[in-house]
């Protein structure tokens, strides 16, 4: 997508209608007990997590294994029960919603699993895992197997295969088959959960392409949660970076890719193959979510650490571009994440060259 296609979350709260998922101060905390049943305290995973998301945008969630990000995800469809907060779809406030009413209101809202291979229950054909929220929601009655068949050519599988098993697949078609699944119900927001990080490389792309082609083409609004910034930056509108269950950056992709304004976020890009060296890598352990470190979350790993980072809980500061730093006015100015690339493939070649014999 290309930068004149971006609608920052900023211009979308002003228009009116433009949100359809908002979520404000999300909380999530699992108690843990020792061997004696005695409570010894509790993972603090989602920690008070704000974000708005505009119709038929894409929004990513990114961050370390741990961060938080796909207790997030499953906040957001209320697949678990936040601590506190308030969550709105449309307009609604999804938290309030009886059970009978919030399986009604799931038909808007799917998730696609990371891995295909548990996703997809083993004694189901392929046609019975598509028919079923068909028939649970009241979908095309008469006609389940020709919307069957739709669905399958949508995501780029044969009509005919859906009298196989899912174990007759290939990951990367089981995925597209979990893509089908979500559809079927005609929902109107996807979440999906590493939805190509099991799948072989030269696989990833061709599903990451059938994303994108599916958002554009149904006007889809996905929540993208994701630790591979490549496949962010192919398909996502907004970015939003997760630190110890906390948001510290979240602003549109090109200007978060080209601009960082957190050094956690920095160091995230530093991380992708072909950066050279150009952003500093990160160092150090990430500390317990049992007991974050005061202040700020990222000052024991931080380069940039102040005494004030130690002591004060930074905003989440800014309209668009938005970032939780004290000093984010003050860091020096980082890489782009594209240039960077380009200057070290460039100068790949030049060596390469200049070691060959004339």
């Amino acid at each position: 997508m290309s930068p004149s296609d971006r609608t920052s979350v900023s211009e979308a709260v002003n228009r009116p209608g433009g949100l359809l998922l908002q979520a404000d101060g999300l909380l999530k905390h699992f108690p843990f007990r020792d061997s004696l049943g005695r409570a010894r305290g509790a993972v603090r995973a989602v920690d008070g997590v704000s974000l708005a998301v505009p119709q038929g945008r894409v929004l990513a969630i990114v961050g370390e294994s741990g961060c938080g990000k796909s207790t997030l995800g499953r906040l957001l469809l209320r697949l678990i029960e936040p601590d506190s907060g308030r969550l709105r779809f449309d307009g609604e406030d999804v938290l309030a919603l009886s059970p009978a009413a919030l399986r009604a209101k799931r038909r808007e809202m799917q998730l696609i699993f990371q891995d295909p291979f548990a996703s997809l229950d083993p004694r189901m054909t392929v046609e019975a895992a598509i028919t079923e929220p068909l028939i649970l929601h009241k979908l095309h009655r008469g006609r389940e197997r020709a919307r069957v068949a739709e669905l399958l050519e949508r995501v780029g599988l044969r009509p005919e295969l859906a009298r196989r098993w899912p174990h007759e697949f290939s990951g990367g078609q089981r995925q597209r088959i979990a893509i089908a699944r979500a559809l079927a119900s005609e929902p109107r927001l996807i979440i999906g959960d590493e939805p190509v990080s099991a799948l072989d490389v030269s696989v990833q792309a061709q599903v990451v392409n059938l994303l994108g082609d599916l958002i554009r083409d149904l006007g889809l609004t996905f929540v993208l949660i994701s630790h591979d910034l490549g496949v962010v930056r192919q398909i996502a509108d907004e970015v939003a970076v997760m630190y110890l269950g906390q948001i510290v950056e979240q602003g549109p992709a090109e200007a978060l890719f080209h601009a960082p304004r957190h050094p956690y976020t920095r160091a995230l890009l530093a991380a992708v193959p072909g950066q050279g060296g150009a952003l500093k890598l990160l160092e150090g352990d990430v500390p317990s979510p049992v007991s974050p470190p005061p202040g700020c979350r990222f000052h024991t790993r931080c380069p940039f650490v102040q005494p004030i980072c130690r002591e004060q809980v930074p905003t989440l500061d800014g309209e668009a571009h938005r970032a939780a730093c004290h000093l984010q006015d003050s860091l020096p100015a980082a890489t782009p994440i594209r240039e960077a690339a380009a200057d070290a493939r460039l100068a790949r070649l030049q060596a390469y060259f200049t070691e060959q014999p004339a």
